[in-house]
Protein backbone atom coordinates (compact mmCIF):
# COMPACT_ATOMS: atom_id res chain seq x y z
CA UNK A 1 0.00 0.00 0.00
CA UNK A 2 1.57 3.60 -1.36
CA UNK A 3 2.21 5.86 1.79
CA UNK A 4 0.79 9.09 1.94
CA UNK A 5 3.28 12.05 1.64
CA UNK A 6 3.08 15.62 3.41
CA UNK A 7 4.52 18.69 2.17
CA UNK A 8 5.27 20.80 5.52
CA UNK A 9 6.74 24.33 4.75
CA UNK A 10 7.70 26.52 7.41
CA UNK A 11 10.91 28.79 8.56
CA UNK A 12 11.26 27.39 12.06
CA UNK A 13 12.65 24.35 12.21
CA UNK A 14 11.33 23.22 15.82
CA UNK A 15 7.72 23.84 13.83
CA UNK A 16 9.09 21.55 10.90
CA UNK A 17 10.62 19.06 13.09
CA UNK A 18 7.14 18.91 15.17
CA UNK A 19 4.84 18.31 12.36
CA UNK A 20 7.36 15.74 10.68
CA UNK A 21 7.40 13.51 14.29
CA UNK A 22 3.47 13.87 14.17
CA UNK A 23 2.60 13.23 10.47
CA UNK A 24 5.30 10.30 10.75
CA UNK A 25 3.25 8.33 13.69
CA UNK A 26 0.24 8.60 11.66
CA UNK A 27 2.28 6.82 8.66
CA UNK A 28 2.56 9.68 6.36
CA UNK A 29 5.90 10.25 4.79
CA UNK A 30 7.13 13.80 5.15
CA UNK A 31 8.84 16.59 3.12
CA UNK A 32 10.01 20.20 4.35
CA UNK A 33 10.86 23.26 2.90
CA UNK A 34 12.12 26.29 4.61
CA UNK A 35 10.69 29.04 2.75
CA UNK A 36 8.55 29.48 -0.90
CA UNK A 37 11.29 28.51 -3.12
CA UNK A 38 12.51 25.22 -1.22
CA UNK A 39 8.64 24.42 -1.46
CA UNK A 40 7.60 25.13 -5.29
CA UNK A 41 11.22 22.85 -5.97
CA UNK A 42 9.74 20.58 -3.95
CA UNK A 43 6.20 20.61 -5.48
CA UNK A 44 7.69 20.52 -9.24
CA UNK A 45 9.74 16.86 -8.00
CA UNK A 46 7.07 15.29 -6.61
CA UNK A 47 3.61 14.24 -5.97
CA UNK A 48 2.34 15.45 -2.29
CA UNK A 49 -0.97 14.17 -1.17
CA UNK A 50 -0.95 17.66 1.66
CA UNK A 51 0.51 20.57 2.38
CA UNK A 52 0.76 22.49 5.40
CA UNK A 53 2.35 26.14 5.23
CA UNK A 54 3.21 28.58 7.60
CA UNK A 55 1.46 32.10 7.09
CA UNK A 56 4.50 34.01 6.98
CA UNK A 57 7.56 33.17 5.04
CA UNK A 58 10.63 34.53 4.65
CA UNK A 59 10.15 35.20 0.63
CA UNK A 60 6.85 35.40 0.70
CA UNK A 61 3.11 34.79 1.95
CA UNK A 62 1.25 31.61 3.26
CA UNK A 63 -1.74 32.57 0.64
CA UNK A 64 0.74 32.79 -2.79
CA UNK A 65 1.54 29.34 -1.70
CA UNK A 66 -2.03 28.41 -1.36
CA UNK A 67 -2.92 30.00 -4.53
CA UNK A 68 -0.12 27.95 -6.34
CA UNK A 69 -1.30 24.64 -5.25
CA UNK A 70 -4.78 25.69 -6.11
CA UNK A 71 -3.96 26.49 -9.33
CA UNK A 72 -1.46 23.52 -10.38
CA UNK A 73 -2.60 20.96 -8.07
CA UNK A 74 -6.09 21.78 -7.39
CA UNK A 75 -7.06 17.99 -6.05
CA UNK A 76 -3.79 18.86 -3.07
CA UNK A 77 -5.50 19.90 0.19
CA UNK A 78 -3.06 22.69 1.51
CA UNK A 79 -3.78 23.94 5.51
CA UNK A 80 -2.13 27.23 6.63
CA UNK A 81 -0.20 27.71 10.28
CA UNK A 82 -1.56 31.08 11.80
CA UNK A 83 -0.66 32.81 14.56
CA UNK A 84 -2.80 32.20 17.62
CA UNK A 85 -6.05 34.07 18.19
CA UNK A 86 -5.87 35.76 14.35
CA UNK A 87 -8.56 34.66 13.34
CA UNK A 88 -9.08 37.26 10.38
CA UNK A 89 -5.85 35.88 8.63
CA UNK A 90 -7.47 32.43 8.92
CA UNK A 91 -10.30 33.67 7.52
CA UNK A 92 -8.89 35.30 4.69
CA UNK A 93 -6.96 31.70 4.07
CA UNK A 94 -9.75 29.97 3.60
CA UNK A 95 -11.80 32.80 1.46
CA UNK A 96 -8.08 31.64 -0.74
CA UNK A 97 -8.88 28.25 -1.18
CA UNK A 98 -7.07 26.74 1.85
CA UNK A 99 -8.72 23.61 2.96
CA UNK A 100 -8.30 24.53 6.77
CA UNK A 101 -6.34 25.39 9.28
CA UNK A 102 -4.67 25.43 12.85
CA UNK A 103 -3.10 27.85 15.44
CA UNK A 104 0.17 28.08 17.21
CA UNK A 105 1.22 27.04 19.55
CA UNK A 106 -0.05 23.12 17.11
CA UNK A 107 -2.63 21.58 19.22
CA UNK A 108 -1.65 18.25 17.70
CA UNK A 109 -4.97 16.50 18.42
CA UNK A 110 -6.30 19.42 15.94
CA UNK A 111 -3.62 18.54 13.63
CA UNK A 112 -4.09 14.85 13.59
CA UNK A 113 -8.15 15.34 12.77
CA UNK A 114 -7.40 17.93 9.99
CA UNK A 115 -4.68 15.55 8.33
CA UNK A 116 -7.26 12.40 8.78
CA UNK A 117 -9.88 15.07 7.17
CA UNK A 118 -7.37 16.26 4.15
CA UNK A 119 -6.32 12.56 3.75
CA UNK A 120 -9.79 11.47 3.44
CA UNK A 121 -10.46 14.14 1.14
CA UNK A 122 -7.97 13.46 -1.38
CA UNK A 123 -9.28 9.39 -1.45
CA UNK A 124 -12.77 10.50 -2.04
CA UNK A 125 -14.95 9.83 -4.97
CA UNK A 126 -16.30 11.69 -7.67
CA UNK A 127 -19.61 13.58 -6.40
CA UNK A 128 -22.49 11.07 -5.76
CA UNK A 129 -25.94 10.81 -7.55
CA UNK A 130 -27.38 13.97 -5.41
CA UNK A 131 -27.63 16.43 -7.50
CA UNK A 132 -29.14 19.83 -8.74
CA UNK A 133 -31.53 19.74 -11.57
CA UNK A 134 -31.22 22.17 -14.09
CA UNK A 135 -28.86 23.79 -17.18
CA UNK A 136 -29.16 26.96 -16.19
CA UNK A 137 -26.15 29.29 -16.16
CA UNK A 138 -26.89 29.64 -12.57
CA UNK A 139 -26.90 26.12 -11.69
CA UNK A 140 -24.05 25.34 -13.97
CA UNK A 141 -21.99 27.76 -11.74
CA UNK A 142 -23.50 26.95 -8.81
CA UNK A 143 -22.56 22.89 -8.62
CA UNK A 144 -19.32 24.10 -10.10
CA UNK A 145 -18.83 26.11 -6.79
CA UNK A 146 -20.10 23.48 -4.59
CA UNK A 147 -17.74 21.00 -5.97
CA UNK A 148 -14.68 23.64 -4.97
CA UNK A 149 -16.60 24.17 -1.37
CA UNK A 150 -16.52 20.62 -0.88
CA UNK A 151 -12.79 20.67 -0.98
CA UNK A 152 -12.47 22.69 1.82
CA UNK A 153 -13.58 23.15 5.49
CA UNK A 154 -14.01 26.52 5.56
CA UNK A 155 -17.59 28.19 7.13
CA UNK A 156 -19.92 28.92 4.19
CA UNK A 157 -23.34 30.46 4.53
CA UNK A 158 -25.79 30.05 2.02
CA UNK A 159 -28.29 32.75 1.10
CA UNK A 160 -31.65 32.37 -1.09
CA UNK A 161 -35.75 32.37 -0.60
CA UNK A 162 -37.33 29.91 0.79
CA UNK A 163 -38.11 26.51 -1.31
CA UNK A 164 -34.92 27.29 -3.71
CA UNK A 165 -33.05 24.08 -2.19
CA UNK A 166 -30.41 25.57 0.72
CA UNK A 167 -30.56 22.04 2.37
CA UNK A 168 -29.74 20.47 -0.94
CA UNK A 169 -26.55 22.42 -1.64
CA UNK A 170 -25.65 21.87 1.82
CA UNK A 171 -26.26 18.31 1.84
CA UNK A 172 -23.70 18.36 -1.85
CA UNK A 173 -21.26 20.50 0.58
CA UNK A 174 -20.93 17.41 2.44
CA UNK A 175 -21.21 14.51 0.13
CA UNK A 176 -18.65 15.65 -2.28
CA UNK A 177 -15.87 16.32 0.68
CA UNK A 178 -14.12 14.47 3.28
CA UNK A 179 -17.13 14.00 5.82
CA UNK A 180 -18.83 12.55 3.32
CA UNK A 181 -18.80 8.88 5.76
CA UNK A 182 -19.57 10.57 8.73
CA UNK A 183 -22.92 12.54 9.90
CA UNK A 184 -25.04 14.87 8.12
CA UNK A 185 -27.09 17.00 10.93
CA UNK A 186 -29.67 19.51 9.59
CA UNK A 187 -31.13 21.85 12.31
CA UNK A 188 -33.65 24.20 11.66
CA UNK A 189 -33.12 27.16 13.98
CA UNK A 190 -36.56 28.34 13.71
CA UNK A 191 -38.58 25.39 15.10
CA UNK A 192 -36.45 24.99 18.30
CA UNK A 193 -38.31 27.03 21.24
CA UNK A 194 -35.52 29.67 22.31
CA UNK A 195 -35.94 28.42 26.06
CA UNK A 196 -34.59 24.82 25.08
CA UNK A 197 -32.40 26.37 21.82
CA UNK A 198 -28.97 25.54 23.97
CA UNK A 199 -29.65 22.10 25.25
CA UNK A 200 -30.62 21.13 21.75
CA UNK A 201 -27.33 22.33 20.32
CA UNK A 202 -24.85 21.42 22.93
CA UNK A 203 -26.81 18.95 25.34
CA UNK A 204 -27.37 18.59 28.97
CA UNK A 205 -26.69 16.80 32.23
CA UNK A 206 -29.27 15.09 34.24
CA UNK A 207 -30.84 16.84 36.78
CA UNK A 208 -30.02 20.03 34.95
CA UNK A 209 -33.42 21.53 34.67
CA UNK A 210 -36.77 20.30 35.05
CA UNK A 211 -37.67 17.43 32.52
CA UNK A 212 -34.01 16.43 32.03
CA UNK A 213 -34.36 13.04 33.37
CA UNK A 214 -30.90 11.53 31.57
CA UNK A 215 -28.14 12.69 29.91
CA UNK A 216 -28.16 14.11 26.70
CA UNK A 217 -25.57 14.85 24.04
CA UNK A 218 -26.32 17.46 21.83
CA UNK A 219 -26.09 18.72 17.30
CA UNK A 220 -22.89 19.56 17.12
CA UNK A 221 -21.68 16.01 19.24
CA UNK A 222 -24.11 14.22 17.08
CA UNK A 223 -22.37 16.22 13.71
CA UNK A 224 -18.92 15.13 15.50
CA UNK A 225 -16.65 14.30 12.53
CA UNK A 226 -19.74 15.27 10.32
CA UNK A 227 -21.32 18.79 9.23
CA UNK A 228 -24.17 21.04 11.20
CA UNK A 229 -26.26 22.63 9.05
CA UNK A 230 -28.14 25.56 10.64
CA UNK A 231 -30.72 26.23 8.68
CA UNK A 232 -32.73 29.77 9.22
CA UNK A 233 -29.67 30.80 11.39
CA UNK A 234 -31.39 34.66 11.65
CA UNK A 235 -33.85 33.38 14.01
CA UNK A 236 -31.20 32.06 16.96
CA UNK A 237 -31.68 34.45 19.85
CA UNK A 238 -29.15 37.28 20.46
CA UNK A 239 -27.77 35.24 23.92
CA UNK A 240 -27.61 32.03 21.74
CA UNK A 241 -25.79 33.81 19.07
CA UNK A 242 -22.83 34.58 21.85
CA UNK A 243 -22.39 31.16 22.36
CA UNK A 244 -22.95 29.64 18.78
CA UNK A 245 -19.54 31.73 18.06
CA UNK A 246 -17.73 30.56 20.73
CA UNK A 247 -18.39 26.92 20.22
CA UNK A 248 -17.37 27.54 16.54
CA UNK A 249 -13.74 29.47 17.42
CA UNK A 250 -12.87 27.19 20.15
CA UNK A 251 -14.42 23.55 18.62
CA UNK A 252 -15.68 23.37 22.08
CA UNK A 253 -19.23 23.05 23.33
CA UNK A 254 -20.62 22.56 27.70
CA UNK A 255 -23.36 20.97 27.92
CA UNK A 256 -25.87 22.35 30.67
CA UNK A 257 -25.14 21.23 33.88
CA UNK A 258 -21.97 20.09 33.01
CA UNK A 259 -18.79 21.68 34.58
CA UNK A 260 -16.18 21.07 31.98
CA UNK A 261 -16.33 21.71 27.88
CA UNK A 262 -16.38 18.76 25.41
CA UNK A 263 -14.33 19.18 22.26
CA UNK A 264 -16.32 18.84 18.63
CA UNK A 265 -15.08 18.41 15.28
CA UNK A 266 -17.72 19.23 12.54
CA UNK A 267 -17.78 21.82 9.91
CA UNK A 268 -20.66 24.57 10.16
CA UNK A 269 -22.68 25.54 7.10
CA UNK A 270 -25.59 27.84 7.86
CA UNK A 271 -28.04 29.84 5.69
CA UNK A 272 -31.55 31.77 6.14
CA UNK A 273 -33.79 33.52 3.59
CA UNK A 274 -33.45 36.75 5.64
CA UNK A 275 -30.70 39.83 4.32
CA UNK A 276 -28.49 38.83 7.31
CA UNK A 277 -26.25 42.01 6.65
CA UNK A 278 -29.75 43.94 7.20
CA UNK A 279 -30.30 42.13 10.16
CA UNK A 280 -26.80 42.86 11.48
CA UNK A 281 -27.11 46.86 10.86
CA UNK A 282 -30.59 46.47 13.03
CA UNK A 283 -28.75 45.53 15.83
CA UNK A 284 -30.79 42.02 15.43
CA UNK A 285 -28.08 39.96 14.39
CA UNK A 286 -24.36 40.12 16.17
CA UNK A 287 -21.87 41.23 13.78
CA UNK A 288 -18.77 39.17 14.97
CA UNK A 289 -21.37 35.31 14.23
CA UNK A 290 -22.02 37.47 10.95
CA UNK A 291 -18.43 37.27 9.53
CA UNK A 292 -17.35 33.92 11.46
CA UNK A 293 -20.26 31.88 9.27
CA UNK A 294 -19.92 33.93 6.18
CA UNK A 295 -16.04 33.01 5.51
CA UNK A 296 -17.83 32.27 1.85
CA UNK A 297 -21.18 32.79 0.64
CA UNK A 298 -22.69 31.27 -2.01
CA UNK A 299 -26.36 32.23 -2.98
CA UNK A 300 -28.99 29.70 -4.84
CA UNK A 301 -31.33 30.99 -7.61
CA UNK A 302 -34.67 32.17 -7.18
CA UNK A 303 -36.52 29.42 -9.43
CA UNK A 304 -38.62 32.46 -11.53
CA UNK A 305 -34.51 33.61 -12.58
CA UNK A 306 -33.82 30.40 -14.17
CA UNK A 307 -37.37 28.96 -15.82
CA UNK A 308 -35.44 27.10 -18.90
CA UNK A 309 -35.12 24.76 -16.25
CA UNK A 310 -38.82 24.41 -15.09
CA UNK A 311 -39.74 21.47 -17.76
CA UNK A 312 -36.26 19.18 -16.23
CA UNK A 313 -37.60 20.01 -12.93
CA UNK A 314 -41.56 19.03 -13.54
CA UNK A 315 -40.19 15.65 -15.48
CA UNK A 316 -37.65 15.08 -12.66
CA UNK A 317 -40.77 15.42 -10.00
CA UNK A 318 -43.53 13.37 -11.82
CA UNK A 319 -40.97 10.60 -12.15
CA UNK A 320 -40.22 10.41 -8.60
CA UNK A 321 -43.99 10.65 -6.83
CA UNK A 322 -45.33 8.27 -9.86
CA UNK A 323 -42.54 5.60 -8.73
CA UNK A 324 -43.77 6.31 -5.41
CA UNK A 325 -46.97 5.52 -6.50
CA UNK A 326 -46.34 3.02 -8.58
CA UNK A 327 -48.40 4.08 -11.62
CA UNK A 328 -47.19 5.55 -14.80
CA UNK A 329 -45.76 8.99 -15.24
CA UNK A 330 -48.66 11.93 -16.07
CA UNK A 331 -47.94 14.29 -18.53
CA UNK A 332 -48.73 17.90 -18.59
CA UNK A 333 -51.48 19.08 -21.50
CA UNK A 334 -50.32 22.05 -23.26
CA UNK A 335 -52.79 24.65 -21.47
CA UNK A 336 -51.01 23.41 -17.90
CA UNK A 337 -47.46 23.52 -19.43
CA UNK A 338 -48.35 27.17 -21.09
CA UNK A 339 -49.09 28.12 -17.68
CA UNK A 340 -46.64 26.48 -15.34
CA UNK A 341 -43.76 27.96 -17.72
CA UNK A 342 -45.15 31.36 -16.99
CA UNK A 343 -45.87 31.06 -13.05
CA UNK A 344 -44.00 33.23 -10.66
CA UNK A 345 -43.47 30.61 -8.09
CA UNK A 346 -43.32 32.44 -5.33
CA UNK A 347 -42.27 29.28 -3.23
CA UNK A 348 -39.81 27.97 -5.37
CA UNK A 349 -39.02 24.55 -5.96
CA UNK A 350 -40.95 22.95 -2.95
CA UNK A 351 -43.64 25.22 -4.43
CA UNK A 352 -43.44 23.15 -7.89
CA UNK A 353 -42.90 19.96 -6.28
CA UNK A 354 -46.15 20.68 -4.00
CA UNK A 355 -47.58 21.52 -6.92
CA UNK A 356 -47.27 18.52 -9.00
CA UNK A 357 -47.94 16.10 -6.09
CA UNK A 358 -51.17 18.00 -5.73
CA UNK A 359 -52.10 17.65 -9.65
CA UNK A 360 -50.70 13.97 -9.58
CA UNK A 361 -53.52 13.35 -7.20
CA UNK A 362 -55.90 14.96 -9.13
CA UNK A 363 -55.48 14.42 -12.65
CA UNK A 364 -57.50 11.81 -14.71
CA UNK A 365 -56.43 9.47 -17.79
CA UNK A 366 -52.67 10.31 -17.39
CA UNK A 367 -53.08 13.89 -18.22
CA UNK A 368 -52.41 16.52 -15.89
CA UNK A 369 -55.27 19.25 -16.99
CA UNK A 370 -54.70 23.18 -15.67
CA UNK A 371 -57.19 22.80 -13.35
CA UNK A 372 -55.44 20.43 -11.81
CA UNK A 373 -52.49 22.61 -11.02
CA UNK A 374 -54.72 24.77 -9.01
CA UNK A 375 -52.09 27.77 -9.61
CA UNK A 376 -52.81 30.53 -7.72
CA UNK A 377 -51.48 33.17 -9.60
CA UNK A 378 -49.36 33.33 -12.72
CA UNK A 379 -45.87 35.71 -13.72
CA UNK A 380 -46.51 38.88 -15.77
CA UNK A 381 -47.65 36.82 -18.99
CA UNK A 382 -51.18 37.93 -19.61
CA UNK A 383 -52.96 34.94 -17.66
CA UNK A 384 -55.82 35.30 -14.91
CA UNK A 385 -55.21 33.40 -11.77
CA UNK A 386 -56.70 30.12 -12.13
CA UNK A 387 -59.76 28.99 -10.57
CA UNK A 388 -59.79 25.54 -9.79
CA UNK A 389 -62.39 23.05 -8.66
CA UNK A 390 -62.49 22.61 -4.89
CA UNK A 391 -61.36 19.20 -3.38
CA UNK A 392 -63.47 16.72 -2.04
CA UNK A 393 -63.76 17.49 2.04
CA UNK A 394 -65.79 16.11 4.62
CA UNK A 395 -68.84 17.96 5.21
CA UNK A 396 -68.48 19.88 9.04
CA UNK A 397 -71.86 18.82 9.97
CA UNK A 398 -70.53 15.61 10.05
CA UNK A 399 -67.05 15.96 12.05
CA UNK A 400 -66.65 16.59 15.78
CA UNK A 401 -65.30 19.70 16.35
CA UNK A 402 -61.60 20.42 17.01
CA UNK A 403 -60.20 19.76 20.21
CA UNK A 404 -58.94 22.57 22.65
CA UNK A 405 -55.78 23.10 23.76
CA UNK A 406 -54.14 23.86 20.00
CA UNK A 407 -54.37 20.71 18.35
CA UNK A 408 -52.57 20.99 14.94
CA UNK A 409 -54.44 21.63 12.50
CA UNK A 410 -52.72 19.30 10.03
CA UNK A 411 -53.05 16.37 12.26
CA UNK A 412 -57.07 17.43 12.47
CA UNK A 413 -57.39 17.79 8.96
CA UNK A 414 -56.12 14.26 8.17
CA UNK A 415 -58.28 12.60 10.59
CA UNK A 416 -61.07 13.83 8.93
CA UNK A 417 -60.22 13.19 5.84
CA UNK A 418 -59.27 9.51 6.98
CA UNK A 419 -62.61 9.09 9.24
CA UNK A 420 -64.40 10.30 5.51
CA UNK A 421 -62.30 7.78 3.45
CA UNK A 422 -62.76 4.72 5.47
CA UNK A 423 -66.32 5.79 5.98
CA UNK A 424 -67.03 5.63 1.57
CA UNK A 425 -64.92 2.44 1.57
CA UNK A 426 -67.40 0.70 4.30
CA UNK A 427 -70.07 1.86 2.25
CA UNK A 428 -68.70 0.67 -1.04
CA UNK A 429 -67.64 -2.74 0.60
CA UNK A 430 -63.96 -1.70 0.24
CA UNK A 431 -64.45 -1.13 -3.64
CA UNK A 432 -61.89 1.61 -4.34
CA UNK A 433 -63.47 2.38 -7.93
CA UNK A 434 -66.70 2.81 -6.18
CA UNK A 435 -65.13 4.69 -3.04
CA UNK A 436 -63.64 6.95 -5.54
CA UNK A 437 -66.17 7.90 -7.51
CA UNK A 438 -68.51 8.08 -3.81
CA UNK A 439 -66.11 10.84 -2.69
CA UNK A 440 -65.89 12.91 -5.94
CA UNK A 441 -62.27 12.23 -6.56
CA UNK A 442 -60.63 9.89 -9.16
CA UNK A 443 -59.19 6.84 -8.16
CA UNK A 444 -55.74 7.75 -8.81
CA UNK A 445 -56.11 10.59 -5.87
CA UNK A 446 -57.81 7.51 -3.62
CA UNK A 447 -55.18 5.56 -4.00
CA UNK A 448 -52.37 8.41 -3.29
CA UNK A 449 -54.21 9.24 0.21
CA UNK A 450 -54.66 5.95 1.24
CA UNK A 451 -50.74 5.84 1.18
CA UNK A 452 -50.44 8.63 2.27
CA UNK A 453 -52.71 8.34 5.23
CA UNK A 454 -51.16 4.96 5.96
CA UNK A 455 -55.20 3.53 5.47
CA UNK A 456 -54.78 -0.54 4.43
Amino acid sequence: MTKHRALVVDDEPDIRELLSITLARMDVDCETAADMAEAEALLHGGAFDLCLTDMRLPDGNGLDLVALVARRYPRMPVAVITAHGNMESAITALKSGAFDFVTKPVDLKDLRNLVQQALRLRGAPDPTSRTLIGAAPSITRLRQTIAKLARSQAPVYISGESGTGKELVARLIHDQGARASAAFVPVNCGAIPNELVESELFGHRKGSFTGAVADKPGLFQAADGGTLFLDEVAELPLHMQVKLLRAIQEKRVRPLGAEDEIPVDCRILTATHKDLAALVEAGEFRQDLYYRINVIEVCVPALRERREDVPLLVEHFLARKSAELGVAAPRLDDEAAAAIARYDFPGNVRELENILERALTLCDNDHIRLADLRLQRVAAGGAAPVAAEPAAVPSPAAASPPPAGGAELQAYLDDLERQRIIEALEQTRWNKTRAAKLLGISFRALRYRLQKLGIE
